[in-house]
């Protein structure tokens, strides 16, 4: 892994932000896999995907669907990416060390895990390799903090 990065959403509910995310990385070519272990939380993340951007078609699909090796963004309960994602998208906020393979990962995590996201900060102390990169939601566009 190149990069991580760290995206606190504070109140907005990950849905509504990932999505953004997303739209930037098919705008830069970028293949995308979105991680949670919740299932609930992943149809949440498949229906934003269609309906926060409908004049943007971001085609999206599961890794376990049919097709799944052709779809830009795929959502999954496992840190394995069928479409060759280089994007790992992490957006329980609970860090998985499979996610270590991707170029770049990213944890989407609320104030509810704040604490929890530092220590997650600390074990790249050491690890010159990797760049961490810390982001707030402000006004509806992530600023970056650090």
């Amino acid at each position: 892994m190149q990069r991580v990065g760290f995206y606190l959403h504070g109140k907005h509910p990950v849905e509504r932000v990932l999505p953004l995310i997303a739209r930037a990385a098919k705008k830069q070519g970028q293949r995308m896999l979105v991680v949670a272990d919740d299932e609930v939380l992943l149809e949440r993340l498949d229906k934003a995907l269609w309906e926060q951007f409908p004049e943007e078609f971001l085609a999206h699909g599961y890794a376990d669907a049919p097709h799944a090796a052709r779809q830009p963004v795929l959502l999954s309960r496992q840190c394995t990416a069928a479409n060759d994602a280089t994007l790992v998208a992490i957006a329980d906020g609970a860090w998985r060390d499979a996610a270590e393979p991707f170029e770049r990962a990213l944890l989407f995590f609320d104030e509810s895990r704040r604490e929890a996201t530092k220590s997650i900060w600390r074990l790249f102390d050491q690890r010159e390799e990797v760049t961490r990169e810390f982001y707030e939601l402000e006004d509806g566009k992530w600023v970056k903090k650090r």
